[in-house]
């Protein structure tokens, strides 16, 4: 008796539909991507073993440099505005709508108030080249313990978070500690970088 030959079929699989997801995939992470803004200041920070992640969200930054320049930072477009209208109505300095907007798209900054409005107007070329002083934080002038309150006005539930150069020295941290302590901010994160446990 002769064998009935089963005729073979093409093995060829439809991809159209998963080429149009990855592409769709693809397209959804591109727009949807926010690109973390230039800082005005490289920190080296010192290493450490602690895994405590630092939240997402409401965040207040202080950042040292290793001159012991102290900056600032505030996540939230809203309450960066708010913060710039009451620090502005602190030292009667008047920021127009269009300089509050400038505001709350920078990243930190790190200059007395009285140049900020200079720099807001700059371009954001210009901003990098323009000489940053450090906000004061000494006993004569503190003008980074009246952005650290006027921040917990515009929102209670900030966290804080100093970022320190590894090289910076001892008198401007302890400086900033005492900053946060005299207005209240008794609980604040240290960031550092992450050293493999032996």
């Amino acid at each position: 008796m002769a064998k009935v030959k089963v005729p073979r079929k093409s093995t060829s699989v439809d991809m159209t539909a998963m080429t149009d997801v990855a592409f769709l995939l693809l397209t959804f992470f591109m727009l949807a991507t926010q690109f973390k803004p230039d800082e005005p200041v490289q920190v080296i920070t010192p290493a450490s073993v602690a895994e405590i992640p630092l939240p997402d969200v409401d965040v207040m930054l202080i950042t040292i440099s290793n001159d012991n320049k102290v900056f600032f930072d505030l996540q939230g477009e809203h309450y960066k505005k708010t913060l710039l209208e009451k620090m502005g109505v602190k030292y009667s300095i008047v920021f127009t709508e269009e300089e509050k907007t400038k505001f709350s798209q920078m990243s930190s900054f790190g200059l007395p108030i009285a140049q900020l409005k200079q720099y807001i107007n700059l371009s954001p070329e210009k901003r990098g080249s323009f000489p940053s002083a450090g906000i004061p934080c000494d006993s004569l002038q503190n003008e980074l313990g009246d952005w650290v309150w006027q921040s917990r006005l515009t929102n209670n539930s900030f966290r804080v978070a100093i970022k320190g150069d590894r090289d910076v020295s001892y008198p401007t941290i302890k400086q900033v500690i005492n900053t946060l302590q005299d207005k209240d901010v008794n609980r604040f994160n240290f960031i550092t970088s992450m050293e493999s446990a032996q």
